[in-house]
């Protein structure tokens, strides 16, 4: 890179969660700085919380449209080179399509989008621009899910059988959305949240989770979906069974009513010769189990010997030496810094490396929101099992 990259931001104001661990993620490598924004609805919480990240009067704009189109007419020296969208799913499509067809590169919070055809024209316009979308599906971040995913693709387990994903949460055990809280509030309302509230939520990071480690591909699913906290408009626990492209079987469960869990996602791909095991609780650690040997146990950060050496993906995304926890935000970091290093690669006229390819984009939102649809078309389908079409 021969200089930051410089970003705009639409939401993740100081009444916000999310944008804060983006502007940290995106901080974390001097590779990027922050230079305008639209943070909020509330335009006195939008102009408090860019006088609070230091970003200059002028560019705190009322509304991502004005920011646009204004920052397009700024020089390159000056104008933002991305867009970050952290609104309500709701907000996605339009930001960054217009984003996008004014020149911009993106980073979108997942779901993507609220339908299936927003994100096939975000895939569209990607493909006529050649511009750069990348979603954040945070847990493809972590070193040894890269390590996972490398020893799956070079046939360390033998072919795949089985797939074991969930991410249970207990955070809407109650009736949190009536209880003043604005996160739980959009979240649960489909005009604001889209067709699921449990699988937009966190199903679409155990879909994509278990087709990124795997390198496989939902062909056909049979789910059941429940909302069980009464006054709730949409689900909060699924489950889902999911037959793969090569054979393989699979379970996917997503719950939100799994009272006492925090963010207990956990994933177990299961071979011929041997399976993994890897849990976000307890990021540095990848289990493999093989038949008739003991379990090991994979560190990030370590340097093994031959023939138990770290893949360059695992490394290229590993920050500080072995017995220091890496957790969500160097994970999310590097998903900000790949995508940072492909889009000034591709700036300068250069092919980025394949390890700063490795971050999520357009094409894992569309199979997210087919993975929405799919799930619930078969939740009140009389057929067992339903087709996964992109």
């Amino acid at each position: 890179m021969t200089r930051k990259l410089r970003m705009g931001m639409v939401g993740g104001g100081n009444d916000a969660f999310i944008g804060a661990v983006h502007r940290i993620a995106a901080f974390m490598d001097g590779k990027i700085e922050l230079v305008c924004g639209s943070f909020s609805v509330n335009r006195e919480v939008s102009l408090e919380s860019g006088r609070d990240l230091f970003v200059a009067e002028d560019r705190i704009y009322p509304d991502y449209k004005t920011m646009i189109e204004q920052e397009a007419l700024l020089p390159d020296g000056e104008r933002m080179d991305f867009l970050t969208i952290v609104t309500p799913n709701f907000l996605h499509f339009e930001p960054a399509r217009l984003a996008l067809e004014s020149g911009f590169d993106v980073v979108v919070e997942k779901p993507m989008t609220v339908s299936l055809e927003e994100a096939k024209k975000l895939q569209e316009i990607i493909d006529r621009t050649g511009r750069t979308l990348c979603l954040t599906h945070t847990y493809s971040g972590y070193p040894m899910v890269k390590q996972a995913k490398a020893m799956v693709k070079d046939g360390h387990f033998g072919k795949i059988r089985k797939i074991v994903v969930e991410y249970p949460q207990g955070w809407l055990s109650r009736l949190s959305e009536r209880e003043g809280n604005s996160g739980a509030a959009w979240r649960a309302d489909p005009a604001r949240s889209g067709k699921s509230l449990v699988m937009g939520d966190i199903g679409t990071h155990a879909a994509h989770l278990a087709e990124y480690v795997s390198g496989l591909r939902i062909t056909e699913l049979c789910a059941d979906l429940t909302t069980f906290v009464e006054g709730r408009q949409m689900d909060d626990d699924g489950s889902v069974l999911l037959r793969f492209d090569n054979g393989a079987k699979g379970v996917l469960m997503a719950s939100q009513i799994s009272a006492g869990e925090e963010n207990a996602v956990r994933i177990r791909i299961y071979g011929e010769e041997g399976g993994l095991e890897w849990a976000n609780e307890d990021p540095n650690n990848l289990i493999i189990k093989m038949l008739d040997q003991p379990r090991q146990i994979y560190r990030t950060g370590n340097a093994y010997a031959a023939p138990f050496t770290l893949s360059s993906f695992a490394t290229h995304n590993t920050r500080i030496p072995a017995g220091h926890p890496e957790g969500l935000l160097e994970s999310f970091a590097n998903i900000y810094r790949n995508f940072a290093s492909t889009v000034s690669a591709k700036r300068e006229g250069l092919q980025p490396k394949p390890e700063e390819l490795d971050f999520p984009n357009v094409a894992d939102g569309v199979r997210g929101m087919a993975f929405i649809d799919t799930v619930v078309e078969s939740n009140v389908s009389s057929e067992k099992w339903t087709k996964f079409v992109v």
